[in-house]
């Protein structure tokens, strides 16, 4: 970015500013050159890393601007290093469109499909060959800039894609994005660059350390504090985690004379006019390969040495090197079909079990959980992992004190892969599986079929507060501002002992409580009582009943009047319902036959909750004609929620589970095993979330 004749010059001029400090400064060039240095300096520290004055040097000339700006207010410009520190609170965020969608990639994970990719890429294009350009994943939060006339006039989150919020003020923290960028030296008027705000390794551990020594809990991984910060209040607040930011895509620009620019002709030459500008693009991470021989080489490369970074990454991004071919492989509604993302494998670590805690569900199902030694795996301390049921305990032959394998399923979940016996000195102790509830004491007790043991005392306080916790939760009955903390919190203290105990909380007692405002107060009660009109479905899911999901909550909610039809059908009358199997119908039939359940559905009728089924009035779309679809994977257009919406306002039906009786699986991003068990069913149609938009679109 700069010579070495204006780092010189630069250099020299702060030295000047440092040995005749002064704040009254009538010349507006000497101004500006100050800004300057500041500018010069900041690069040099926070993009280079190189450093060549000390921080108390550069506190020395920052704190020069600052008075100087102070008794000449009219000379303060937006991109002044002064204004990044912003000194009122961020009131709200205000949602945003991009100039250019901002949609995701498509994933490989392995060499066959690189090679597909490039098959289809040099296919549709006609080419015998195309140039890639290979960069870093970077593992953050995604970003948009709008720099106009040079100056950052707008920083939005991804949002949905197609826009996002306003986080300017909180981007302006970030050293390393220049609030001012010679865009114009490249006859660029404004443009729309992406990125990716991260935290480094190192940041993230020194921030936790200063949380620990606070008494406070510390943040759970880099991406999460990145992520998270972004949409702090305070903008001061994310000044003091260091942050850091890589910008790595040109989505739009528009010239000056309206000419092409030459160096925006091709990916590479964009990250190294970013780079020129003075933004940390992956110019030196980056490699440009003709052919994807060179593009596998190099993903495998960079795998091997991702750990001795200072910032997580979770795979390589691939595009295709020319923008005129990138304009002409074009995209599809969910990805660019010129770009696609190389998932690295899943993590892995060894670390020292030291214990096991059994965990009570709301069904009453008794889950072992490992503790671990933490150790630090993909981003993430893991110290704490599921080890499902007794079986899995014994399978994978584990004992306290055990070393242990562990990974992260695709940099998400982490589980424990196997033990090392071979390293085991004799002192490992069996883990013994309890025979009575951990909470309780009642007996515990396992059906042949089955591998959980579970407590079935429905008074158990354990199920107790997890059943409240699910009742009160987003897909269930939508309790805004109830929460799990708040469920524990008043159970602990005797405020809420059942659900129905959600309906005559005392709100004159929870006032008294810190942290329980008026304005808190007025939007939790005014939340319960609007969840008193929740429709039938979500009050049969929210009961918590054993393999009773959404869907099939919805099921049972269109088959009866009210919820009390449920106390007078049998088994058999259940198993005739869409997709309720044997176990889902005798888990339904007892639950409606328990008479402190029902008990418990005439109070909350009594206390307001609907208990009939309003069903909406037809819309008079039948155009799916009952047909049945599933969701699995995620979906990036879309909510599932609103997803299954559509299939149900066009006459659609939702199943839970694939089988012979499903029409349609509709597959996301990392979908599973249900798409390997339709396709060996083999009449199921696999649409992706595109054909099924399209699908809907043409039935209308």
């Amino acid at each position: 970015m700069y010579s070495n004749t204006e780092t010189q010059s630069l250099q020299s001029a702060g030295k000047t500013f440092l040995a005749n400090p002064f704040t009254g400064i009538t010349d507006i060039f000497q101004l500006n050159l100050l800004k300057e240095v500041l500018r010069f300096h900041e690069y040099r520290y926070y993009v280079l890393n190189d450093p060549l004055i000390s921080d108390t040097e550069y506190d020395q000339l920052y704190k020069q601007l600052e008075a100087i700006e102070k008794t000449y207010p009219a000379w303060i410009t937006s991109d002044s290093p002064t204004q990044r520190v912003g000194s009122s609170l961020n009131q709200g965020f205000q949602t945003v469109a991009h100039l250019v969608p901002m949609l995701s990639l498509d994933n490989s994970y392995n060499a066959d499909d690189l090679n597909d990719f490039d098959r289809k890429a040099r296919e549709l294009s006609s080419s015998d060959s195309i140039t890639y350009c290979i960069e870093p994943k970077f593992d953050g939060a995604s970003i948009s800039l709008i720099y106009e006339n040079d100056l950052l006039v707008r920083a939005i989150t991804r949002g949905d894609g197609i826009a996002g919020e306003d986080i300017t003020n909180n981007i302006k923290q970030i050293r390393s994005i220049p609030l001012k960028a010679k865009f114009s030296n490249y006859g660029i008027q404004q443009i729309e660059i992406r990125g990716e705000v991260i935290m480094s390794k190192n940041s993230f551990h020194r921030y936790n350390e200063q949380l620990t020594a606070q008494g406070l809990a510390p943040l759970a991984n880099p991406r999460n504090a990145a992520s998270g910060s972004l949409r702090m209040k305070d903008p001061r607040e994310v000044g003091n985690r260091n942050l850091d930011a890589f910008l790595y895509h040109v989505s739009y620009y528009q010239s000056i004379n309206g000419e092409p620019v030459a160096e925006l002709s091709t990916h590479a030459g964009s990250l190294q006019l970013l780079w020129d500008l003075g933004f940390k693009s992956p110019q030196k991470e980056k490699r440009i390969s003709e052919g994807i021989q060179g593009v596998i080489d190099y993903c495998l490369e960079f795998e091997s040495v991702r750990d001795n970074l200072d910032y997580e990454i979770d795979g390589m991004v691939v595009k295709v090197n020319s923008l005129a071919q990138q304009d002409q492989l074009g995209m599809t509604s969910h990805h660019p079909r010129w770009a696609i993302a190389f998932k690295f494998k899943a993590r892995q670590a060894t670390t020292f079990l030291r214990g096991v805690e059994f965990q009570v569900g709301r069904t009453g199902a008794v889950t072992p959980v490992a503790k671990l030694d933490p150790v630090y795996l993909a981003g993430v301390t893991v110290s704490s992992i599921s080890m499902h049921n007794e079986e899995y305990i014994r399978e994978k032959d584990l004992k306290l004190g055990d070393q242990v394998l562990i990974e992260r399923a695709g940099d998400v979940i982490p589980q424990i892969v196997k033990s090392l016996p071979e390293l085991r000195t004799g002192t490992e102790i069996s883990i013994q599986f309890p025979k009575e509830c951990p909470v309780c004491k009642s007996q515990l007790f396992k059906e042949e079929t089955e591998a959980v043991w579970r407590c079935i005392n429905i008074e158990c306080e354990a199920q107790v507060v997890e059943r409240m916790i699910h009742f009160v939760s987003k897909d269930a009955m939508d309790i805004k501002s109830f929460g799990e903390a708040n469920v524990r919190k008043f159970y602990e203290l005797g405020l809420l002992k059942d659900i129905p105990g959600i309906y005559k909380l005392s709100f004159d007692a929870v006032s008294k409580l810190e942290g329980f405002g008026k304005k808190s107060i007025d939007n939790l009660q005014a939340a319960i009582e609007a969840s008193k009109q929740q429709p039938l479905h979500r009050l049969i899911y929210g009961l918590g009943i054993r393999f009773v999901g959404e869907t099939t909550a919805k099921t049972l909610a269109n088959a009866v009047e009210q919820v009390y039809d449920f106390h007078s059908m049998d088994e058999a009358a259940l198993l005739g319902l869409e997709d309720v199997g044997v176990k889902v119908a005798k888990s339904i039939h007892q639950f409606f036959q328990n008479e402190q359940n029902m008990q418990m559905l005439h109070e909350l009728e009594e206390l307001g909750l609907q208990i009939k089924n309003t069903k909406k009035e037809s819309s008079g779309k039948d155009s799916l004609g009952g047909q049945t679809f599933l969701f699995t994977g995620t979906l990036t257009r879309l909510k599932r929620s609103d997803a299954e919406q559509m299939v149900e306002d066009n006459g659609g039906k939702l199943l839970s589970g694939v089988s012979s009786k499903l029409n349609y699986l509709v597959v996301g991003e990392d979908a599973g095993s249900k798409l390997e068990k339709a396709k060996k069913i083999g009449s199921i149609r696999i649409l992706s979330e595109e054909e099924f938009l399209n699908l809907i679109e043409q039935n209308q």
